[in-house]
This record gives structure tokens, sequence and C-alpha cells, in this order.
């Protein structure tokens, strides 16, 4: 039971980390971001989470801010550990014995990444780690019954990946996934506007960008934002204004891949579960779950409807830790080493 062994579920996300303690719920919910500082050869960990987000861009030259996820998968294994323990260790600070450690994967990692996370969890502190594939945990977070032999699709759209999956009787069915989540689309602002422009932005501000303007399909209303960078001929600073149609042609191409995933999901469904999903709709999980139109896109271009989830970025981590509560019976067809 809880009370007498400490039980962590944690989402580690590329841009977020969500952690879940039995009883309590979502306790913490933190940029996946490090600060490190380079003094020689040595490597010293400045600040974890929000702490570390808002020195992103701030920092002198020997600070290194970084995200030590990257598409999911562990990018630097040293960063990732200590980035672990240190939400561990805040999560657990009123247990004495060392907690059991669900983490959430993607789907289709190799043994090798499987292994790191499990590593990386014990060195951070657990007793224990349990992993779970990341669409498997946001079926579950979404309220999907998935122990029952129907089918059940869940669209997990994070920050470095997006994963889509046919889930029946407490297994995967099929999936695929694509390396193309909120980071890409980020990345395509930035991009568009340094061709279009000649003008270089940051990470922070494609994200503002993307938050106020961004839609999944053409905007029927033009909105304007001005947006402050610097010019790559002179090196000054300059603000132009960019319009919500910009940004929808700035982010169609990484949409498309999106949506070219999605479709080859559903073109391996069973027909008998394809029939189910076309009754019950499919689920859209993670924070570029709330892009706006997104759900739209999805269900024109499948013909399925799509619908986002009650509290889409906690998805994953709520269903993790619903797993921890009932693993007696889902160890039975887990497929993770």
């Amino acid at each position: 039971m809880a009370f007498l062994q400490p039980e962590i579920a944690i989402d580690l996300g590329t841009v977020n980390i969500l952690v879940h303690d039995s009883g309590r719920g979502i306790v913490m919910q933190e940029p996946a971001v490090v600060a490190i500082r380079e003094d020689g050869y040595k490597t010293t960990i400045v600040e974890f989470g929000r702490a570390a987000r808002d020195m992103y861009g701030r920092a002198p030259e020997q600070f290194e801010v970084m995200r030590p996820l990257r598409d999911g998968v562990i990018a630097d294994y040293f960063v990732t550990e200590a980035m672990l323990r240190y939400f561990i260790q805040r999560v657990k600070g009123r247990f004495r014995r060392a907690p059991i450690v669900m983490i959430s994967v993607p789907f289709g990692v190799t043994s090798v990444e499987q292994r790191a996370v499990r590593q990386a969890g014990k060195d951070a502190g657990a007793r224990e780690v349990r992993l779970i594939a990341q669409p498997k945990a946001a079926a579950i977070g979404a309220g999907l019954p998935i122990g029952t032999p129907t089918g059940n699709m869940i669209v997990d759209m994070g920050g470095g990946s997006t994963e889509s999956a046919v889930v029946s009787v407490n297994d995967i069915v099929c999936a695929e996934s694509v390396r193309v989540a909120g980071v890409h689309l980020d990345e395509a602002i930035i991009q568009y506007i340094r061709k279009k422009y000649n003008l270089v932005i940051g990470e922070p501000t494609a994200e503002a960008i993307k938050i106020k303007m961004g839609s999944a399909v053409e905007p029927k209303e033009r909105e304007d934002m001005a947006v402050q960078g610097r010019d790559q001929v002179t090196g000054l600073p300059r603000t132009i204004t960019f319009s919500s149609y910009e940004t929808w042609e700035a982010i169609t191409e990484p949409l498309t891949a999106i949506t070219n995933m999605v479709k080859a999901v559903l073109a391996k469904t069973p027909p008998e579960l394809a029939a189910d999903i076309i009754d019950r709709g499919m689920a859209l999980s993670g924070g570029t779950a709330l892009l706006r139109d997104i759900d739209t896109l999805l269900t024109q271009v499948t013909g399925v409807p799509a619908y986002i989830a009650d509290n889409p970025i906690a998805c994953t981590a709520l269903g993790a830790g619903r797993a921890l509560a009932d693993w007696h019976i889902l160890e039975r067809t887990q497929t993770l080493v």
C-alpha cells in the first residue's frame, strides 16, 4: 500500500516532467530543463526546472541551459540522472523508504534506451523502477477502457515526439511514432522567420507565437503579434509584425508528418477495432493537443472524430500513477524489458 511503500510515477518528457504521488495525485510539473556551468573539466549543475528555463538566453557564456532528453529519450545520462534525483528527492522527502518509481518511455524505444532510463531511476534513489509505454499510460490517464476487448485510440502529442496507438485488453495492438511534436513546431517557426525576415528569434519567442496564434487549420481571422529578434544582416535588434496566417503556414509541414503517422496507425488497425474507433473517436493528449483546432485537423484528415482528453498535459503522468496501482493486472501484458 502507498502509505507503507511510497510509489511515484514520472512522465519523463522532452519539455516537461510531471510527477504523480500515490495518494496525492499530480504533485509537480516542471520544465525538463537544467542549467549547468562548465568550469574547466568540472561540470556543475546550477538550476533545475523553471529556474533553469528562466535562464535560457539570459545567462553568461559559462552557463549552458539544456534539455537532457531529446525526442523523449536520454541525450545526456549524467544530467538526466541528476534531474531525476532532484525531483524524486523533492517528492519523497516525507518518506523514509526508497520509492517504487514508474517512468513513462516512448513506444518502440530500444532495450539499450530502456536500460538507461531504468538505471538512471535507480541511481536517482528509486528502490525499483518500472517502465510503461507513453501511449499506454496516456490512454489510461485519458480514461479509455483499455481493459476491455474494444478498440481505444490515443494520440499522444508531447514536446519531442508524437505517438499514436490502438489499445485493447490492456495491451498495444498497433502503434506508430514520429519524432515531431511541440519543440519541432517551435523550430519550424524559427526557421520560417529567419528565412522570410532575416530575423533570429529564440525558442521562448517561438513558443509564445505558437501558443498565441498557432492553429492546425487555416485561421478564419487574422491576428498579429509584434515579434522581436536580432537582424541577421546588421546584428541589431529589430521588431516585425507576424500574423496568424504565417504561423499556420510555418507549422504545416510538421503537422503533416503527425497526421500521416496517425493515418498509418489506422491503416494497420484490425477491422473490428477500427469499427470501435469510428464509434468512439480518438483521444488527444499531451501539450501539443492544446494547439488550436488540432482535433479539427485530425478529424478532417482521417474521417475519425478526434477529441481532446481532459487535462491532456497530465494524462501520461496520471495514467502511469494508475498503472502502479493496477500493476498486478498490467504486468501480465507488459512488453518492456
